[in-house]
């Protein structure tokens, strides 16, 4: 794989996770049969890719006054793989002003046209754990 694909795909991501809440990301970086999982989505398709992202900005605006996705670090971890570690945080639109916070990492697997083919979410906690943080009084 050229090593110019592999910086442009970090650029990237670099460019558009940060804003993934508020504006779409580029769609030009991954195989028209894109495989995702998470721990609550897993599908295949460029098509419900982009329903994915259009679904978290959208429920970003409907529940949060504030939301965020702060990325630490883009890099190569192997040949064929790009990972991305971040945190999810926001304020939920509940008069109790719940807080949500979570860490997680993405897993890019590229092809050797140099697109990616698999993004696989990690989470720090349950998708349940994460839920009952709505329940709880925000600081």
């Amino acid at each position: 794989m050229v090593k110019f694909q592999i910086e442009r795909i970090i650029t990237t991501l670099k460019q558009d996770l940060p804003t993934l809440f508020e504006s779409d990301i580029s769609y030009d970086i991954y195989t028209q049969d894109i495989f995702f999982r998470d721990p609550v989505n897993k599908f295949k398709g460029k098509f419900n890719y982009r329903i994915i992202f259009w679904t978290l900005r959208f429920h970003a605006q409907l529940f949060f006054t504030e939301i965020a996705f702060d990325l630490h670090d883009v890099s190569q971890s192997e040949e064929d793989t790009i990972l991305a570690k971040w945190t999810v945080r926001g304020v939920l639109r509940v008069p109790w002003k719940a807080r949500l916070f979570f860490n997680g990492y993405s897993t890019y697997k590229l092809n050797d046209e140099g697109l990616i083919y698999e993004h696989i979410d990690t989470w720090d906690r349950e998708p349940g754990e994460i839920l009952r943080q709505f329940f709880r009084k925000g600081a």
